[in-house]
Order: structure tokens, then sequence, then C-alpha cells
């Protein structure tokens, strides 16, 4: 899932200022309108270059006293990004000993260079929307003077400055930004912000950018002529994201194994997307990006490398993630036949190039990713959501789990037996699941109020007892302390999903139990309809002391080389791994391990972990405290 999706609101292009109409009649107020003027007028640049760059950056909404997800304030999205973002962002970096470097690039740290050019302290331009909008201005007319010696009134002669304000370092990147700016510029825009304020760029009709300052930025050119790494059955483009949202390794070469391909969706359009993983300041960035009209595809990150987009460093580190043009809440009306056929060729040629198995325990969603420690667990993501149909795209992919074969072989089986391991195998369009949707759910805005909504679904509820009016488990990082989960959409704790495999602990009448999360939950499966006997799996048992888990499998601080910083971990202290549970691993036990871009150096540790299927999200045991289930 991207980091942030459109803003709510109505936008009007205008293709000329007589046609001016504000979005939602009259209401609302011009004072930012007159902070654009004003800032303009002070430091000698074009009104409308200001409006434009500001349009780009943030839609001119103010972010009042908080910073939005990309670490940008204010209406010129002013960044400054800080070691407890990337901490709890889609890089997932909790712990790790290289925070100040992965947030040293001057590019996420924008704020600061304009409360200086500004003699401001930096506090004022996170909150006072003027002083920001003074602030972008006065960093845009820095880097005109630095490129032209003097200011303009000629917009299109601040077109390198306005490239320069995109922060990226490649060249491609810049361009695009900044032959999007001079594009609104010459065909107007007006809009009402999300309080209410209503900003207009009044179409200045033919420009005449200057292109060839871009030469004189000194950026990179190569990522753009990057070849792309899709099959022959795809439409595939290379955009480079910003160098800060991930970074450049090796893979598999330099040791670190590609082990899981991470499926998302973008909370956003496919442009947006693609513009907020070019942000630097957004710190997220997928490998690759589907569009639902077309399945068109988008490469901006190479399998070598490593992106921001899982909120897992350690998973991202293994895997590549491929982000999908859609909205989790309104998934089936965006999950396109042609997303999922494109997807599906996209991920077999993945897996053949990386060696990644083709079954759930490896392609996994956004939502199947642990968090880090304990703090960034119930804030974990939860795309794609419970409307891909996960049993289709395994099909598609080749997975035996998810043919018509092994379904109606399911049907004739009988329940499952308590001790043996199962696949979660609901039929996608039989199985209608209830939830609960709230407008905070849905970035559509198309949710006007919380309301239910049953459709087919990949998920089953999970329940403290073998009966449909118990209540649902509530997951002890999610809802700590209480009684019973909840139907909320988002409440990825009380339900299993298709293609997952746990443990049979119990079963009643028509239902079955399976060790979950700790403890002891039941789903409705009679006759064993939504399950599948797991076969050739490894399952493991904790020893008398229980197992510890983590969400990360880093080495020992000892176990580093001089001059690194050693990463650290804290074992998952919300969840437990009682004596006598068993679970199945996805995969045998690997080395303790960890990733440095300088130099290109990859750290191994004595300790081995499994990776288990613990609850709706995998976990990594420490080997030593489990043996294989006989």
């Amino acid at each position: 899932m991207v980091a942030g999706g459109l803003a709510a609101g109505c936008l009007t292009l205008l293709p000329s200022a007589a046609q001016a109409a504000w979005p939602g009649g009259d209401a609302g107020t011009e004072e930012r309108q007159a902070y654009f003027a004003d800032a303009a007028e002070e430091f000698g640049v074009p009104l409308p270059v200001l409006l434009g760059v500001s349009y780009h950056e943030s839609r001119w909404e103010a972010h009042e006293g908080e910073h939005n997800t990309s670490g940008g304030y204010g209406p010129m999205n002013l960044t400054d990004v800080t070691a407890e973002m990337v901490a709890g962002g889609p890089a997932g970096a909790a712990g790790r000993g290289d925070l100040d470097e992965l947030t040293s690039d001057p590019a996420l740290h924008t704020l600061d260079a304009a409360a200086e050019l500004l003699g401001t302290p930096a506090g004022r331009l996170r909150t006072d929307e003027r002083e920001n909008i003074r602030g972008g201005a006065a960093l845009l007319a820095s880097y005109q003077r630095r490129l032209t010696g003097s200011a303009s009134t000629d917009a299109g002669a601040w077109y390198g400055a306005v490239a320069r304000y995109s922060q990226s370092s490649d060249r491609g990147t810049a361009r695009r930004f900044a032959d999007r700016v001079f594009e609104t510029v010459e065909s107007g825009a007006a809009r009402s912000t999300d309080d209410g304020q209503r900003v207009e760029l009044a179409a200045a009709g033919s420009v005449r950018p200057r292109t060839a300052q871009l030469a004189e930025l000194g950026l990179k050119a190569g990522a753009e002529s990057t070849d792309t790494e899709c099959p022959a059955t795809v439409s595939c483009a290379f955009v480079p994201a910003a160098a800060s949202n991930g970074q450049v390794a090796d893979r598999p070469a330099d040791g670190v194994k590609v082990d899981y391909i991470v499926l998302h969706d973008t909370e956003s359009s496919y442009d947006a997307a693609i513009k907020t993983f070019q942000d630097a300041a957004s710190g997220s960035a997928g490998h690759y990006v589907v569009r639902s009209s077309d399945g068109a595809v988008t490469q901006m990150v190479p399998g070598k490398d490593i992106g921001f987009h899982a909120g897992n460093y350690w998973f991202n580190m293994h895997s590549i993630g491929i982000e999908h043009e859609g909205f989790a809440a309104q998934g089936a009306t965006w999950y396109s036949q042609r997303l999922y056929e494109t997807s599906a060729d996209l991920v077999k040629y993945l897996a053949d190039k990386y060696g990644v198995p083709l079954d759930r325990q490896h392609i996994v969603g956004h939502d199947n990713v642990p968090g880090p420690r304990d703090a960034y667990v119930a804030g974990m993501h939860w795309d794609p959501g419970p409307y891909w149909d996960w049993s289709a795209f395994m099909e598609m992919v080749g997975a035996p789990d998810g043919s018509p074969a092994a379904r109606s072989e399911r049907h004739a089986r009988h329940a499952p037996k308590v001790g043996s391991a199962v696949t979660i195998t609901p039929d996608f369009a039989s199985n209608e699941q209830t939830v609960r949707v709230c407008p905070a759910d849905d970035p559509t805005g198309g949710t006007q109020e919380c309301t239910d909504r049953t459709a087919p679904s990949n998920f089953l509820p999970v329940h403290t007892a073998p009966d449909a009016s118990s209540p649902l488990f509530a997951d002890p990082a999610v809802h700590p302390g209480a009684d019973a989960g909840t139907d909320d959409i988002a409440d990825w704790g009380s339900t299993v999903q298709a293609g997952q495999q746990f443990v049979v602990a119990g079963r009643k009448g028509g239902w079955t139990a399976i060790w979950f999360s700790g403890a002891k939950v039941w789903f409705h499966d009679p006759h064993g309809r939504n399950t599948t006997p797991a076969e050739d799996v490894t399952v493991v048992r904790s020893g008398e002391d229980g197992a510890t888990l983590y969400g990360s499998g880093y080495p020992q601080a000892s176990e580093y080389p001089e001059g690194l910083s050693p990463s650290t971990q804290k074992p998952l202290t919300v969840y437990g791994f009682p004596a006598g549970q068993a679970y199945v691993a996805t995969r045998p036990p690997v080395n303790a391990d960890d990733f440095f871009p300088s130099g290109d150096t990859y750290v191994t540790g004595a300790a081995r972990y499994y990776t288990v299927q613990y609850n709706h999200r995998v976990v990594l045991v420490d080997a030593a405290g489990v043996s294989e289930y006989e």
C-alpha cells in the first residue's frame, strides 16, 4: 500500500481563466490564495510557478499541525523525515543501526533548509501555513539564483528551479515533475481544499519552459534507460523511484536471497502511486505498479535492489513488492481480470527468475507481513484486503491449492483430523462475509458513513468458541486486553485467509479449531468444506518453556564486522508460542542476516529462524526453541 492516497476534494482543470469555477460553489475563503500572492511577490517567484509547484506537491492542502504520510509539511510539502518515521514507515527499519544514514539525504530535510533561508524556527514552518508558503518560495528562489544568478518574471525561465524542487537525483524523474507543473501552469487549475480554502491557478496559456536548464542540475541520467524486468506478455515501462525510497543492492549475487513476492494495493490512482514513489520524502517504493484498466505495468525499482514497500526492513530485504491500482475497501471494483492476469504473469516471471516457490507461503499480501516490533504490529497495512481473490490468482500462477480440481476434491473430503495441518480454502464466490466499512477505511470518499457490507471474500472469521454467536477472537496487538475482536474491514486480527496453513487443534460439530496467535480459535468448516489437507509441510512445536517470536531475523551485535552499526531486534512480547502448540513453517529455517548498501555488505549470524503462519500474518521463531512436528 502506498504511503498516501489522493486527498478528498474536487479538482477542476481550467482551459482558460475565464472558465474558472469554484468546486462546491461560493463557500470557503481565499486566505491561502493571498499567502501565495504575498510570498511570490516577496521572493520574486512568478505566482503561476509557485502555485503550480504547490499543487503538485500537496494539492494546496495545509496539513495543519501535523506532517502528512510522506514526512512533508504544509502546502509546499517541506520535508523533515525523522528516524522515527523511517523506523515505522514503509522502510520498516525499527532497530536498524543505520537510521541516521537512511535519513541523512538533504532531500528529506527541505523544511530545515527553508527555515534557514527565512531565519525562522523550523517549527513555525510545520504549523504556520503562511510561513510554510514563504519557506517554499524562498527555497524555489534560491534554486533559481543558484542556476541563473537572478530571478525572472518569465515563468518558463524557472523550469530548472522547479525540477530541482522535486528533490530527485534522477534526471528523468525531475523532468517529469517539472513537465507536470508547467502543464498545469498553462492549463490552469482551481479547487477547494479539505479545510475550505479556495485556490486558483489561472491558465497562463502558452509558456516556453527552458528545458535545457535540466542539463545544468548535475542529475543522474542512467536510471530512466534501465531495461525493464517483465515477461513478454506484459506492457512494461521503467520509471525510477526516488533513490532514497530503497537501497541499491545486487540480489541474489550478493547473498541476499529473494524469498517473497508481496502483493499490495495502491490506495490511490495508478499515476498517483507512481508520483508517490518518485517523491524522495514518501519513503516508499514498490518494485512494480499495475494499472487496473488495462494491466499496464510500470517498474520503479530494479529487482536486484531493495524497495521500501512492506513496513518491515527484513522482509523488504528478502522480497519484491508489486502494487496494484485500487482501494482495499472497494477491491472488487478495482481488481480487474486484466489486472489479475498481468500480475499473475509478472509473479510467475519473478518467481522463476529468483527461485521463489509459487505458493501462498511465499506469494503473500502486505496484510501477511509482520510488524518488526510490538509497537508497529497493530498499524501494519491490511491491503490488498478481503476482496482479493487469492484462490483464482494462485490458480493463474499454477499453484494447486487454487485449482478447480483441488476445490472439487476438497468437497469430497471428510472433516480434518486433530493434529493434522490444513490449508484454508473457501470458495471465493460463495464465501460471502460481512464486514463493517467506515469512511476512514475508504479514501475514495465512496463510504459516507459506517455501514455493513456483505460480499464474496477471501477470509473466514475466527471465534473464541465453536458457535457463530461467540465473540470474535481479539488479536492481543490490535485489541490489547479486549474480550472480543470486531468485524471491521481493517481488523485482520480475527480472520484466516485463503491459502494460509494451520495445525488443527480440535473439532466440534461443523467447526474446526486451530492454533492461532497463541490461542485456540474456531471457524465454521462443516464437513471440511473450507479446508484442504496440507501435504508435505513442516510443522514446528514449542518446547516446555515456549518459544520466542520475532518480526525480523537480524544477527547478534558481536557478529557484525567492525565499522558497521549492528541492527537490533526485540521479541514480539504481545504474542506467545506456548508449550504444546504447533504452527506450520513456511520454509526451512534460515540464518539471521542483514544488509548494508555501503560496499554491498551482507552479514549473517549463527541463529536460525523459521517463518511460521502464526495468525493472519507470519512471524519468525528462533529454531532453538522449537522442534519439527512428527
